[in-house]
């Protein structure tokens, strides 16, 4: 064999191992460690570890507080108890039918009987930012409200037309494992968000208060790829994640 052709073949065999390395980092850096809590109902909730917070993975969905006390259920057409209510109340979802959790208001999650899991609390808004930061977001760029980042909600996302519209090149990547669905929200009259059975956007609580009127959330939407954090009046319905002690 002459140098030449040594030398192609010596080149091809470092690009295959790189090649091999290089695959085998990036099959690495997509293993998730996981894990599961129950509520209070003995409802089964997947976690997922994303940086070195344990988020649970699903949305919640117990009818009652830590101690066992039942939470206020209102239905979903009944807007004038709903708009009035400041002791704490739940609807369940019924604006999907993708596996959602329920909603809840403010006075739900501030609620002094405890509304998550035991070991586990509501997020605050510094919660939200360091997972935000994790996934890429700038930390000058997640104190910031509106829509902030780049592409840290499409890692939110979790994949399937039945949790997202799709939409141009927006995509849910749930890079991170938080798996989270397109719910909707109540608004503060009562009435939904969307139509029913849309999937166009998400609506989260932070434990967060803005002032006496409002709280701080996140919402993600299937047009966008960012991240929105804005505050609203306390009387709206939101889904709730919940990050471990």
């Amino acid at each position: 064999m002459n140098k030449s052709a040594f030398n192609i073949k010596l080149i091809a065999l470092i690009l295959l191992v790189t090649s091999f390395i290089g695959c085998k980092k990036e099959e690495e850096a997509i293993l998730l460690e996981t894990g599961t809590v129950t509520d209070i109902d003995n409802n089964i909730y997947k976690t997922i570890k994303i940086g070195n917070q344990w988020w649970m993975a699903e949305d919640l969905n117990t009818t009652r507080y830590r101690n066992g006390v039942v939470i206020s259920t209102i239905s979903g057409t009944d807007n004038s108890a709903w708009s009035n209510d400041t002791s704490g109340a739940r609807v369940p979802n019924e604006n999907t039918s993708n596996g959602a959790g329920s909603l809840y208001n403010w006075f739900a999650i501030h609620n002094s009987n405890k509304l998550s899991p035991e070991g586990w609390h509501i997020p605050t808004d510094q919660d939200w930012k360091i997972l935000e930061n994790f996934l890429g977001m700038s930390v000058d760029q997640s104190d910031k409200t509106g829509w902030r980042g780049s592409n840290e909600g499409d890692k939110l996302k979790i994949a399937g037309e039945d949790n997202w519209q799709t939409y141009g090149s927006v995509w849910a990547t749930n890079e991170c494992g938080f798996s989270a669905r397109a719910t909707g929200c109540r608004l503060y009259d009562g009435s939904w968000s969307t139509p029913i059975g849309s999937v166009y956007m998400g609506f989260w609580w932070t434990d967060s208060e803005k002032n006496l009127n409002e709280g701080w959330y996140r919402y993600l939407d299937y047009k966008r790829s960012q991240i929105f954090r804005s505050h609203v009046l306390k009387t709206y319905g939101l889904s709730v994640r919940c990050v471990k002690d």
